[in-house]
């Protein structure tokens, strides 16, 4: 039987790792940040309206929401717009490889703001990860071209990367002042989607809408199961075991991802992505698995 962590960690892996391809009928007539806009603000109402009906307290002090705002800030909107303008100018796999240095920015973020320990087997599973995921991307790795377009798509996904890092540590802190992961999500949603709706004003994007039942359904989707649920679930997570460890999760997004695109859009597995795939579950084994000191015999 799974226990509460795994299957906060499942949870996260699992609809993380499907939502590559609803985010996929967000792209189109509507412009990202008004997307993300309509995906937080929608997640942060139902969140609110929760908090409300189930007598959670929302109140917070001043300096209390100035950490919140800061969760929002980069967790909930500018490192997935960043994200979104790098996906024009890379392939799914090199962000996917990007995006797992996370877990190495959460261990050197976790060490200089939380004082953290930096432990060798989380950073030596890591290791193992990013290399399983490079592995299996390796195709896509192999032909990138030495563009402007391709180092500005670079520059961008770690800057996004780093910003959800970020995030992350920001919210093991304030989990640890404290503050319960719903009541923080429900308001640092909240001030993600001011956020982006200020940036889409400034900006000059049009709020409009895609009718189509396609992006109506992944919208919900995204709101719903991707941001209340996985966020909850990883977030939680990060309080626990700390954001080195949930960290890896983002490891397993693409494997995910590729295993349903193998149900649904006829992937085929190479031996070389079956041996990076082997890496990855090597790596999640380290980072999770508990250390056991050996005993020396006495004398």
């Amino acid at each position: 039987m799974l226990t509460h962590s795994a299957s906060l960690y499942l949870a996260a892996v699992l609809i993380w790792g499907s939502t590559w391809f609803a985010i996929k009928f967000q792209l189109g007539i509507v412009a990202p940040e008004v997307s993300l806009v309509y995906r937080f603000g929608l997640a942060a109402l139902i969140l609110l309206l929760f908090c409300l009906l189930t007598g959670r307290s929302l109140r917070y002090s001043a300096r209390q929401h100035g950490f919140i705002a800061l969760q929002g800030l980069f967790l909930f909107s500018s490192n997935y717009l960043i994200f979104y303008w790098a996906t024009g100018l890379l392939t799914s796999g090199i962000i996917a490889l990007l995006f797992s240095t996370v877990i190495l920015m959460n261990i050197m973020n976790g060490a200089i703001f939380m004082r953290s320990t930096i432990r060798p087997r989380v950073v030596l599973g890591s290791c193992f990860g990013i290399a399983g995921i490079a592995a299996i991307f390796w195709s896509e790795v192999n032909v990138v071209e030495n563009t402007a377009d391709t180092w500005s798509g670079l520059w961008m996904c770690l800057i996004a990367t780093y910003f959800a890092s970020l995030g992350n540590i920001i919210s093991a802190r304030n989990q640890k002042s404290g503050i319960p992961v719903v009541q923080t999500n429900a308001w640092g949603m909240a001030y993600g989607t001011l956020i982006m709706m200020v940036y889409a004003v400034i900006s000059g994007a049009s709020f409009n809408y895609d009718p189509s039942l396609s992006y109506s359904v992944s919208l919900i989707y995204l709101a719903v199961f991707g941001s209340i649920l996985a966020f909850g679930s990883y977030l939680t997570l990060v309080g626990r075991i700390g954001a080195d460890k949930a960290a890896y999760a983002a490891v397993l997004f693409p494997v995910i991802a590729l295993g349903l695109s193998t149900l649904f859009e006829s992937y085929q597995w190479t031996l070389q992505a079956i041996f990076g795939f082997t890496l990855v579950l090597l790596g999640n084994y380290v980072v999770l698995s508990k250390s056991k000191k050996i005993a020396l015999p006495p004398g």
